[in-house]
């Protein structure tokens, strides 16, 4: 066995947090380098989740657009687009994000290992590359950011090819006549509105009593509404008993009684924290049952030295807030501090047509607290950029209060929904008195655009006040 090798900081997984981390630490001067299981850098969101998914949906937008324009009414029945062909133009961004990424880590001279990682001890790993040979790995501190999986609960049978998860889904060779979607969550509720748009009959069987609950009422309840006009069947409160592959097709046993039959299932219930490979008994780890390490503050394990970031922590399992993580570690191990705290109040992205996007508190967290907040409404049918661009459905909210005038909260449903979104973010997080609904009544913004909507939402809802 050669002398191990030696860095700085090892750091586990090249998603967003293994990106970030290293980006950090390669600039603070360290010798750092990543290890990851895949041949090509960008983890599970660039191969599997965020990219592929989000292309997909912007595909499915484009196809709406063009079936629903005027100008195109007399060829708009000869488009015939399936799944497949809807894959390979998530392809092509794939490929350009990792050539992309790539560049970022040879300009940094961070050096890229490809191979299954596992821990030695505390300090050292044994790097399985995929000829078969193991190297070992040395360094002073470590970063966890192997990312997650979707989770597969041991009696459902994955190996049948009509079984699929929100990986595997991105396989299929076909457009499927019909599905069951198995979990309304984030990712359920994106591939319901993706295979409606493709005229898939879609079953969405939710365990919950409502559409992404940690959303604001009003936005959810216009989510469930579009979804049914393009004919996809929402079932509340239900749980699965088993799941019987049959024929033909798969039927999806509930505890309710009923049996949901489609050609495949996709189960899109939870996600399962990629660390079941990386020995961490060999160093006193233990991750809980989805496979997630506990953390502290700041993102350390009960090993100092050994830090963890990304959805191997849990929630908030997004690629934007995994980013900002692995920065956030990286600069703590740099300079044994960090004199920046990442934000509370994170935007999320919900990449369904239309798309939804919030930041910041919901009515019924703010009722639910007594805050005296009132309500600032902008309906995208009367905003003359979405009656340009045919974009009419949605709308942007503002929540504030009533006696301060300080924004609470920022939800919006529509076309650029998750761009829209970043303009309240800004202002949210301003000091004092200017994080008010005043900006936005006081601001002049181009026209017609659609953060205009800012403008007409404030003014409704300071038209409420008395």
């Amino acid at each position: 066995m050669p002398s191990d090798k030696a860095f700085d900081t090892i750091i586990i997984g090249a998603g967003p947090a293994g990106e970030g981390a290293a980006m950090k630490l390669a600039k603070a001067g360290q010798q750092v380098a990543v290890v990851d299981a895949l041949p090509r850098v960008g983890g599970g969101c660039t191969h599997w989740g965020t990219i592929p998914s989000k292309a997909l949906r912007h595909s499915i937008q484009m196809l709406a657009d063009y079936r629903r324009n005027p100008l195109f009414a007399h060829s708009s029945g000869l488009v015939d687009v399936d799944f497949p062909q809807l894959l390979q133009a998530a392809d092509a961004v794939i490929e350009d994000q990792v050539r992309t990424r790539n560049r970022y880590y040879q300009r940094n001279r961070v050096e890229i290992l490809s191979g299954e990682a596992s821990f030695v001890d505390p300090h050292r790993i044994a790097v399985l590359r995929p000829d078969g040979a193991t190297d070992q790995l040395a360094a002073e501190h470590f970063v966890i950011a192997t990312g997650s999986r979707p989770y597969h609960p041991p009696d459902v049978d994955f190996s049948d090819p009509r079984v699929l998860d929100s990986d595997s889904i991105l396989r299929l060779k076909h457009t499927p006549r019909s599905m069951t979607i198995y979990g309304a969550g984030v990712i359920g509720c994106e591939y319901a509105s993706i295979m409606s748009y493709l005229d898939v009959k879609v079953n969405l069987v939710n365990t919950r009593d409502r559409l992404l609950s940690f959303l604001d009422d009003e936005i959810t309840d216009a989510l469930g509404y579009h979804l049914r006009e393009q004919g996809v069947v929402i079932r509340h409160d239900e749980n699965y008993d088993r799941v019987e592959p049959d024929g033909d097709g798969v039927v999806l046993h509930c505890h309710s009684g009923k049996k949901l039959k489609t050609e495949v299932l996709l189960w899109a219930n939870g996600r399962s924290g990629n660390t079941d490979r990386l020995s961490l008994d060999a160093i006193g780890l233990t991750p809980n049952a989805r496979g997630q390490l506990e953390v502290n503050e700041s993102y350390q394990t009960a090993l100092p030295h050994i830090y963890a970031a990304g959805d191997v922590v849990g929630p908030p399992a997004l690629a934007s807030a995994s980013y900002d993580q692995g920065r956030f570690v990286g600069a703590h191990i740099a300079d044994g501090r960090c004199d920046w705290s990442l934000i509370d109040e994170f935007p999320t992205g919900i990449y369904t047509v239309p798309e939804i996007s919030s930041v910041g508190r919901t009515e019924r967290e703010l009722t639910n607290t007594q805050v005296p907040y009132e309500v600032g409404q902008a309906a995208f049918k009367s905003i003359a950029r979405a009656q340009i661009t045919g974009h009419t459905g949605g709308m942007l909210k503002i929540l504030f209060h009533r006696e301060t005038l300080e924004i609470l909260g920022i939800h919006c449903f529509g076309e650029q929904a998750s761009e829209i979104v970043h303009i309240g973010q800004a202002i949210m997080s301003q000091p004092g008195k200017a994080n008010s609904i005043q900006y936005f009544a006081e601001t002049t913004f181009n026209y017609p655009t659609m953060a205009e909507a800012y403008r007409v939402a404030a003014l409704n809802g300071l038209n409420r006040l008395f």
